[in-house]
């Protein structure tokens, strides 16, 4: 078994080192993603498209698309991470995106979190929660919503609370993917503003 461990990322600033999160069973550290990772994050994504409803997509992701939203994330300087193991291979990567397009929720971000299926439920995803949260403050965004489906992620929901993501609600049946309907749980989290120097 290897040790514990949780090599804090070299890009990112010095305080998200210290993000407070359950050491996982396995060595991985979390960086900021670069386009060299695009491929996996696609890979990743898309299991998640043909066997679950972690997500509504119903139809693969393109390389091309996952490349418009890794350049959309960049352009507007939002934050996007991924984890690998010490050998390089990306086992998940989580993102904020606009919550709407109209400029005055500009400060407002979704986010939204994915794992290769063999490292769920090893603390990766709470690390990569807590990363994202803190990048997030960073980069000057105040409001972070999220959107998770109302069956089958209920580890996703109790992820959240564990950072002080409030429920801000429920949408039932808004949602068709298997043949059934679904709804979604919304959670909050306002951030407050990084602290400098």
């Amino acid at each position: 078994m290897l040790e514990e461990e949780y090599n804090p990322p070299r890009q990112l600033p010095r305080h998200l080192r210290a993000a407070s999160a359950p050491e996982p069973a396995f060595a991985y550290s979390i960086r900021s993603g670069t386009a060299a990772d695009i491929p996996d994050m696609l890979e990743i994504y898309n299991h998640y498209v043909a066997n679950s409803t972690v997500t509504f997509d119903e139809d693969p992701l393109t390389l091309r698309e996952m490349r418009q939203r890794f350049a959309a994330a960049q352009k507007l300087g939002h934050p996007w991470l991924v984890a690998e193991t010490p050998s390089h291979q990306v086992i998940g990567y989580a993102y904020v995106t606009p919550w709407r397009q109209r400029a005055a929720y500009r400060h407002t971000v979704e986010d939204s979190i994915y794992l290769r299926p063999a490292s769920t439920g090893k603390g990766l995803g709470t690390a990569l929660l807590g990363a994202l949260v803190e990048a997030s403050r960073e980069a000057g965004i105040r409001e972070i919503i999220a959107v998770i489906a109302d069956r089958g992620a209920e580890g996703s929901i109790r992820i959240h609370e564990r950072f002080g993501f409030q429920n801000i609600g429920h949408m039932g049946k808004v949602g068709y993917k298997f043949g059934r309907y679904l709804g979604t749980v919304l959670l909050q989290l306002s951030l407050k503003r990084a602290r400098r120097g």
